[in-house]
């Protein structure tokens, strides 16, 4: 938003800014934020930062835990629905222990890094991401996780359990996974989305459009314009809490857990990502397949070999897997193909333009931290392009038909990992290549592994009431 202090510091006084707020990111993509007086704000602090307790976060542990966070005057933006007039900006962390240096392991360093191996590489000088965000707009979530007692209880105006209540019942509920594109009134949060959109066009967040989902209890899609790789991270999260500003003003909850719905479609983030060299892109061949370059097909070949080993990055929950399963439109077949959403990467049929040539994994969902997960989605494109692996070769396809509709017998594709263990069973074996010049630590990989692996033994020793009606009376 600025490029020097004098912008930023004219910004304050012609707008009245009294407070700044600064958002630093912890290792599961979570923001958390401090906030000081605006007359506070100047070049010193902008060079010196302000310290803060790293143990807190995650980053060190207690005995040498301070650290300074730098804020990025660049990452500024307008938070909705603040009393105070309040400038918003994402901190840089730098670690002390080793003087002030970034610390290597801050989630935005990571992203920064990845990008710059990609220029160093000479592949490209330019990675544009285009994320798709879905997600469940709702009126009310309780949760209840006790020794004796175990409720989640979601309710949606628009869920079939309220087609039959005499509350001002207007019938508009949809059944039948029939939401996607759904006309108003049908769609009762167009109107929402068109206020959120609004608000992200004017913090530099573009979009391309919004829609209602498939499922039918309130999912939506908000699918914003391709940019940088960086910046798209930032832009990831800013969204995220832009949306959960505007629920809690307008009284709704909103979620990003992939399945909150048994039977219900899940929520994706499916990325798109293209590749571009002084302003020409890299991934279009009007002779290859589907009009992709060789370099394409190489970057596909890295996505889907490392596929199973990147997923505790942009698949870390344990939910996640529960949305990965046939027949909601959510990957399960470790393949390619045009059009095809049932494998875990698509081609557009409709992106023909040589600009707009590219490829969308379709596989991650929003409980991810966007900045380790486009990092390792760039990490395994680099790799497959500089090792020059072919999908085909190596039997990833392509394939052009409906994979959910195929016996195992029939086809030899491998599928994604079924839960968080096998995912860091994949990490654990796979993780060279995130390794390289430094972008990932050994500290990041081994702190995600055990995160996901005792989130995975936390959930799978909790009884589950379906257990009960199975096995209580047995």
């Amino acid at each position: 938003m600025f490029k020097n202090y004098s912008e930023v510091k004219h910004y304050i006084e012609e707008n009245e800014i009294k407070i700044l707020d600064f958002k630093i990111t912890d290792m599961f993509g979570r923001w958390h934020h401090l906030s000081i007086p605006a007359s506070r704000f100047d070049e010193t602090l902008l060079k010196n930062g302000i310290g803060f307790d790293g143990s807190s976060y995650g980053f060190l542990t207690v005995e040498k835990s301070d650290m300074v966070f730098i804020p990025d005057i660049t990452s500024a933006f307008v938070a909705p629905f603040q009393v105070v007039p309040t400038l918003t900006m994402i901190g840089d962390i730098y670690a002390l222990h080793k003087g002030r240096v970034r610390f290597e392991d801050d989630p935005r360093y990571v992203v920064e890094k990845a990008k710059k191996l990609l220029i160093d590489s000479g592949i490209a000088d330019t990675a544009l991401l285009g994320p798709e965000f879905e997600f469940y707009i709702l009126d009310e979530v309780s949760v209840t996780s006790e020794v004796n007692h175990m409720e989640v209880k979601i309710d949606s105006t628009q869920g079939v359990w309220n087609s039959s209540s005499k509350a001002d019942n207007k019938g508009l509920s949809i059944r039948d996974h029939n939401g996607y594109h759904l006309d108003k009134p049908f769609d009762i949060n167009s109107d929402f989305r068109d206020l959120v959109t609004l608000c992200l066009e004017e913090n530099g967040i573009p979009v391309k459009y919004h829609h209602g989902e498939n499922g039918g209890p309130g999912q939506v899609e908000i699918e914003v314009s391709h940019g940088d790789i960086v910046d798209m991270a930032d832009r990831s999260l800013k969204l995220k809490s832009i949306l959960r500003a505007y629920a809690h003003h307008y009284g709704k909850t909103v979620t990003f857990m992939p399945k909150p719905f048994s039977g219900e479609c899940g929520s994706g983030l499916h990325v798109h990502i293209h590749l571009f060299k002084e302003g020409q892109p890299l991934f279009y061949d009007v002779n290859g397949y589907s009009g992709l370059s060789q370099t394409a097909l190489y970057a596909i070949g890295g996505l889907l070999k490392h596929a199973p080993a990147i997923m505790p990055f942009t698949n870390p929950s344990t939910n996640s897997y529960k949305r990965l399963i046939p027949g909601f439109e959510a990957p399960v077949s470790i393949c390619f193909g045009t059009s095809n959403r049932s494998a875990v990467i698509r081609i557009p049929g409709y992106a023909t333009e040589p600009s707009e040539k590219r490829f969308e994994i379709r596989s991650p969902d929003a409980t991810c931290n966007p900045y380790f997960a486009y990092s390792a989605i760039l990490m395994a494109v680099i790799d497959g392009i500089e090792n020059k692996i072919d999908p085909t070769a190596e039997g990833y396809g392509p394939y052009d038909i409906n994979l959910y509709t195929l016996d195992p017998e029939q086809t030899l594709v491998k599928g994604l990992p079924t839960d968080l263990l096998e995912a860091a069973e994949a990490l654990e074996n796979d993780h060279e290549f995130l390794l390289k010049s430094g972008v990932f630590t050994e500290n990041i990989i081994k702190n995600q592994i055990k995160k996901i692996k005792a989130d995975h033994m936390k959930v799978a020793q909790l009884p589950h009431p379906e257990e009960f009606k199975m096995y209580y009376n047995l």
